[in-house]
């Protein structure tokens, strides 16, 4: 939040209009000052920062580098949005005698790995660029896959291979994906980041997809190999077509490599965070148990392998849309009622499912509100970012939510009690509620930055 004390230093005829839509009014604070928590210098280092930064808004090199970051995302984030396939597979064929709970985990430790390591990769990407974080995440990634491919159904080594190394891998280049745009983009920030999470909801589609036609033809082994061959291929071209020096806008910051939690001083930052915490212990539980739901509950319905491509298909129009309307209405005024919806969703739509064609309208609902949750939780974190700080500052925000990643999954899969006619309500309860309180805590932080719910946020 910008003192009102600094206003005039504020002032940037290239920023003018962007500093009028992100903040409402400067002629009084937003919220009583005895409640915020960032120094007056602090805030002056944050105005100077959006005054000072370079952003194309559509340069030909800089949308380039939004098609290499879809790239980047289809074959990083989009390999977590297909863990659905992988539970449903472990479950039935590989490791059948294993509870799901545990099964759960090994997805869990990738996206808790993936936003750990997102203070790191978030703040080297501020400092060097993307070019040496983009060769490690796709040489980790793909050498994972085929070292998973050799491997006879070992619980710890799947384990290792799939939930460690390629966890790690990924989170040197989701992050950096997201982190390079912010920095080429302000006004249509929202949009260029929706263009980038649609790539997760495009690899969440083909690659399940692939996996499922693939399996019975030539085997397990051979299409998680056509997978790294896919994946090496993604991050070649994103390289070749993005922008992969330091960006402009972090320059002559000594020690900009350094992980960034200064943004905890920020009593917005901290309210967001937490409310995002709350949600991410529900928001990942459709996409990974819809599958193994659908055969349990409909076991003659032959849909449950072409649930979570229409999840991710659905989850791909919503990050666009996202995108999209947030730059219009602001962020987080989209934020929070997206994040309610989706705990009415589980409550209502998932747990009073009657019919297939119930449980796909819940699928199609809950894909395309998650995609636009996606794309709005890092638009949200760089509007009260500085520019020079952006890759650091979401890294941060994004190792806290780790922790929720990581625990949330395997908590709703332990809800699950065999052999009843009833075994999922627990885990949908679970997952609703933990959406609904997080919704709840995100509105409070929309209040913080002012009263009038009207004003753009």
């Amino acid at each position: 939040m910008l003192s009102p004390s600094i206003e005039p230093s504020c002032q940037h005829p290239t920023l003018s209009s962007d500093l009028e839509a992100y903040q409402p009014s400067l002629s009084k604070p937003a919220y009583p000052l005895s409640i915020e928590l960032t120094s007056q210098s602090s805030s002056s280092s944050t105005c100077h920062a959006q005054s000072s930064g370079t952003h194309n808004e559509g340069g030909i090199r800089a949308w380039l580098t939004v098609a290499g970051s879809f790239l980047v995302n289809y074959a990083s984030f989009g390999l977590i949005n297909t863990f659905g396939f992988f539970q449903d597979y472990y479950q039935t064929h590989l490791l059948s005698n294993t509870p799901p709970s545990t099964i759960a985990l090994i997805g869990t430790i990738q996206i808790a790995l993936m936003n750990s390591l997102s203070t790191v990769s978030g703040a080297l990407c501020d400092a060097y660029g993307i070019k040496w974080l983009y060769v490690f995440a796709g040489l980790g990634t793909s050498t994972s896959l085929i070292a998973l491919s050799f491997i006879p159904g070992v619980v710890w080594q799947i384990f290792l291979t799939q939930g460690l190394v390629m966890g790690i891998s990924i989170g040197f280049g989701a992050q950096p994906a997201l982190a390079v745009v912010g920095h080429l983009f302000k006004k249509h920030r929202g949009l260029a980041m929706g263009v980038v999470m649609a790539g997760a909801g495009a690899g969440g589609v083909i690659f399940p997809i692939v996996f499922s036609k693939l399996v019975p033809v030539i085997g397990f082994a051979w299409a998680l190999r056509v997978a790294a061959l896919k994946t090496a291929a993604c991050y070649t071209i994103s390289l070749s077509i993005s922008i992969t020096e330091r960006p402009e806008n972090s320059k002559g910051s000594k020690s900009s490599w350094l992980p960034d939690f200064n943004g905890f001083r920020d009593v917005r930052y901290c309210v967001v965070c937490a409310g995002a915490w709350v949600s991410q212990l529900g928001l990942w539980v459709p996409t990974y148990f819809i599958e193994s739901y659908c055969a349990k509950i409909y076991p003659t319905m032959r849909v449950s392998s072409y649930l979570l491509p229409i999840f991710n298909t659905t989850g791909l129009v919503g990050t666009i849309t996202g995108g999209v309307l947030g730059d219009k209405i602001g962020y987080l005024n989209l934020f929070w009622p997206v994040d309610m919806f989706l705990g009415f969703l589980c409550l209502s739509l998932w747990f009073h499912t009657r019919s297939i064609d119930m449980l796909i309208a819940f699928v199609c609902i809950y894909g395309f509100c998650s995609g636009i949750f996606a794309t709005l939780l890092p638009a949200v974190v760089s509007q009260i970012s500085p520019d020079e700080k952006l890759g650091a500052r979401i890294g941060a925000f994004y190792s806290i939510i780790a922790i929720a990643s990581l625990i949330g999954t395997p908590i709703g899969g332990a809800l699950i009690r065999q052999s009843t006619t009833e075994e999922y309500q627990g885990l949908i309860l679970y997952a609703g509620v933990a959406l609904v309180v997080g919704a709840l805590i995100l509105f409070g932080a929309r209040l913080l930055h002012g009263r009038n719910l009207r004003a753009k946020w």
